[in-house]
């Protein structure tokens, strides 16, 4: 067992039998209701316990529904319990008067951390005058060498919350210091929200103080923090992506604080500048908020083996290249044994004692501090030295083996171990099926630095509800139960707000945005795979029609050998079931099985999902609602759809509706260029690629059996009723191939989709003779060549046998347009060759 391996244990402390019952939120010695609660729980006390669930079941789903809960889209039927963050519809209010007491004791402690790091990443008086043992720093795997040759001058933390509980004796006390990237503070920001929304009539007859002033004040100085003569500084978060627990948390920071959300492969450190890579090439980057692990944001000088840092970011910071908030080697100051000495720190650099103390900490590598938990070990909570984010193991829960381990592991490395005294929480009504009991609360505030250089308490919190396994100490848990917390305003209080800092006036832009490169990959993608979706879904409704056809025609035969060809070269089905015969079982259960669990169709769906959590930031709360519910509807009934033809058949009409969805949300609420330039361009590309694919399956045919390749172009091109309109029942194959490759005003057609890529392009470029640009035309070109090459009348039969090669063709210079696409926008790579074919090689194109 190592300090890390303590995991036993880890719930709240429970009052043992004699001992001081907890402090009671709710009901104060004499058994009255507290007056600051009187018209909070006056909104509850009336509700039946039915009612209670009823609107926690309320609050869960419309976490749920706005994907507050979690990255990915939501699945309709998931049940609430299982939703990774609940809020509790009852909050935790705090008195004017005892917050004002907090908050002074909040920001003298954010300055003592502040200046305890200054110290030991500086002159390290501390040590020189025997305050800190000397193995609590150099021992320690968060003090980072590195971080003491950053220039004087920068704040090493901007922003910083406090783990804080309430003893029996009503007093509050810091149980955990968060000096790293501290969580929950968006989270706060939804539960209030969402809280309000409802349970509106909570808030009647209380004066709640706001958050928003708080994030305003958290943008302003960060903005301040750039260095100087950047008038417009550009703001960053650089985090973990979509994979990260708290992505979610991440997403609402970017929007509060106007920021764009990095990761690190979308940063470049080059010279003494840091470059964010945008469609536009790389742009400079003057403020950089730090979501990740200190040791992981530089490679090069802190950990090797990081994927989440920039190589090369903190030469940058070091030549005031960049601001960075916070310092990487801050998180030093969330290791547990420092709470052992930070009194004294303060008295030494502050010249006073904390006025928020922590709870009662030991450091068991002092010979004292080892005697007192060996005497009374069950009045201690043992949590490792150096690691903030584990949770405390209390020592009275361990039996007589465990313990004995335990002491002996303390005996044989006590420097790895620090103790805090066991305090049992204080308790808050919450919702239980039983209606309103008291549950042991965890309160987290939050503060940001100001400009004075002080600090700033956001009016609020995030208060954590601790169940029978809840942890009392350790890092946020990526599931729980929270409370919103409300500070109650006095009458007549003045809410201030951050004076707007000096910088040039802005001029009006309405070229596309400097988005970052990951982000158009990831919509380029996202819009290529919503459209080999929909394709996937457009085969299969064809091959499912045939075969539940009675009698099959020859004509369907000829059709399904066509569209099996189509769905193989899509992954639809596999080489094998493509050779079926065109009427066998074999064939209806390949198309059964692709949509089972881990195959073709899902697969996209899964695809789709990851693709869509990465851009979650550039559309709107009411888009990514609508987007999560359709998916999910959609993928449900898909993954439904191997019971029978009748299944299959709703699958792909569902599949069919989400991606009509996609399409008319880009329309209507994406502006024209960036975003949705991207997302439209990856879909006409795809488009383009499958248009001309299943068109050169359809025409693989002798001429005499023309008509049914002709037929099944227009279904696979959704143009029947078009052609219908304009020709009436007449079928001949320069009419339908004019339709389907040549028409410039046919949105399924294939020179529609070359000419709207040639636009994309030409406005991404902001050039309309860029290489791209071109190319795309000239594929439009050779699109409408293909169908000009067919004479009129049934002649055109035999004159349509040569056009297979000539579209297949066209699909490899679709591809490599694709790539080129790649390498311009995604990875900024030279083209390594030009894309397609000089203009006065078009002709002998279209003679091959």
């Amino acid at each position: 067992m190592t300090p890390n391996d303590l995991a036993g244990g880890s719930g709240a402390p429970q009052p043992s039998a004699g001992a001081t019952p907890p402090f009671d939120e709710l009901i104060d010695a004499q058994g009255q209701v507290r007056p600051h609660w009187r018209s909070v729980i006056g909104a509850f006390a009336g509700m039946p316990p039915a009612e209670l669930l009823a609107r926690a079941a309320r609050l869960d789903r419309a976490f749920a529904d706005e994907g507050i809960s979690t990255a990915l889209p939501h699945e309709p039927g998931r049940l609430p319990e299982h939703l990774p963050w609940r809020c509790d519809p009852v909050p935790l209010p705090i008195t004017a008067d005892e917050w004002a007491r907090l908050e002074a004791g909040l920001i003298q402690r954010a300055q003592v951390i502040e200046a305890v790091l200054e110290d030991l990443y500086g002159p390290q008086r501390l040590l020189a005058e025997g305050v800190l043992p000397p193995a609590l720093v150099f021992a320690n795997p968060n003090f980072l060498r590195a971080c003491r040759f950053l220039p004087p001058g920068i704040r090493r933390m901007g922003f910083y919350a406090a783990d804080l509980v309430r003893g029996a004796d009503g007093a509050w006390r810091v149980l955990a210091d968060r000096s790293n990237a501290a969580h929950g503070v968006g989270f706060a920001r939804e539960n209030r929200r969402m809280l309000a929304r409802v349970m509106p009539e909570a808030f009647r007859g209380n004066q709640v103080r706001q958050l928003r002033p708080f994030f305003e004040a958290w943008e302003d100085f960060l903005r301040r923090q750039a260095p100087p003569g950047r008038g417009h500084p550009r703001l960053v978060i650089l985090a973990g992506g979509a994979e990260d627990p708290f992505f979610v948390e991440h997403l609402f920071l970017a929007r509060e604080l106007t920021a764009t959300l990095t990761e690190a492969s979308d940063l470049s450190a080059r010279g003494e500048r840091l470059y964010l890579k945008t469609l536009r090439g790389l742009e400079p980057v003057d403020v950089v908020l730090r979501q990740n692990s200190g040791p992981a944001s530089d490679p090069l000088e802190l950990d090797p083996e990081s994927q989440a840092g920039v190589p090369g970011l903190l030469q940058v910071v070091r030549a005031g290249g960049v601001a960075l908030s916070n310092d990487p080697g801050a998180g030093l100051l969330e290791s547990p044994a420092f709470a052992a000495y930070l009194d004294r720190a303060a008295q030494l650099l502050l010249g006073a004692p904390l006025a928020l103390p922590s709870v009662e900490t030991i450091w068991l590598g002092e010979p004292d501090a080892r005697a007192a938990v060996l005497a009374a070990p069950g009045s201690f909570l043992l949590r490792p030295a150096f690691d903030g984010a584990r949770p405390a193991t209390w020592l009275a829960e361990l039996s007589d083996a465990a313990l004995a381990e335990v002491l002996a592991r303390i005996a044989a490395e006590p420097g790895a171990y620090a103790a805090s005294r066991a305090l049992v929480p204080s308790g808050a009504p919450s919702v239980t099926d039983d209606g309103l009991a008291p549950k042991p609360v965890v309160l987290r505030c939050f503060l940001v630095g100001s400009a004075n250089g002080g600090y700033q308490v956001m009016p609020g919190g995030l208060a954590r509800v601790l169940d029978e396994a809840g942890r009392l100490a350790g890092g946020l848990p990526q599931r729980g139960i929270s409370k919103d917390v409300w500070v109650l305003s006095q009458d007549g209080i003045e809410i201030v707000g951050p004076a707007p800092a000096p910088a040039p006036a802005l001029m009006v832009r309405r070229q596309p945005a400097d988005l970052p490169s990951r982000l158009i990959d990831n919509l380029f993608w996202l819009g290529r795979y919503v459209e080999r979706l929909e394709e996937g879904a457009r085969l299969l409704r064809a091959a499912l029609a045939r075969l539940m056809r009675a009698p099959m025609l020859p004509r369907d035969h000829a059709q399904l050998r066509a569209l099996a060809h189509c769905m193989a070269d899509a992954q639809l089905l596999d080489a094998d079931a493509a050779l079926a015969p065109p009427g066998s079982s074999a064939l209806a259960n390949a198309l059964l099985d692709s949509c089972r669990a881990d195959r073709p169709m899902l697969r996209l769906f899964a695809d789709i999902e990851r693709l869509a959590s990465g851009v979650r930031d550039r559309i709107t709360a009411d888009m990514w609602a609508g987007l999560s519910t359709e998916l999910g509807q959609a993928r449900d009934i898909v993954r439904d759809a191997c019971e029978g033809p009748d299944s299959l058949l709703a699958a792909t009409a569902a599949t069919i509706r989400f991606s009509t969805y996609i399409s008319g949300m880009a329309a209507e609420n994406m502006v024209r260029g960036g975003a949705r330039l991207f997302l439209d361009l990856g879909r006409r590309i795809e488009r383009a690629s499958a248009v001309a694919r299943d068109i050169a399956h359809a025409l693989d045919a002798p001429p005499q059996r023309m008509e049914s390749g002709l037929l099944l172009a227009l279904e696979l091109a959704d143009s029947a009723i078009t052609y219908r309109t304009r020709y009436l029942a007449a079928l001949q194959p320069l009419p339908v191939l004019d339709l389907v490759l040549a028409d410039p005003t046919n949105p399924r057609g294939l020179a529609f989709q070359f000419h709207a890529a040639a636009e994309a392009l030409g406005e991404a470029a902001q050039d309309r003779n860029d290489p791209l640009v071109l190319e795309a035309r000239m594929l439009g070109t050779l699109a409408a060549a293909a169908a000009a090459e067919i004479p009129p009348g049934q002649q055109g039969a035999a004159a349509a046998v040569r056009l297979p090669d000539m579209l297949r063709r066209i699909e490899a210079r679709a591809a490599a347009l694709s790539d080129a696409i790649g390498r311009r926008y995604f990875s900024h790579v030279a083209p390594q060759q030009q894309v397609g074919l000089g203009q006065g090689e078009v002709a002998a194109e279209q003679a091959a």
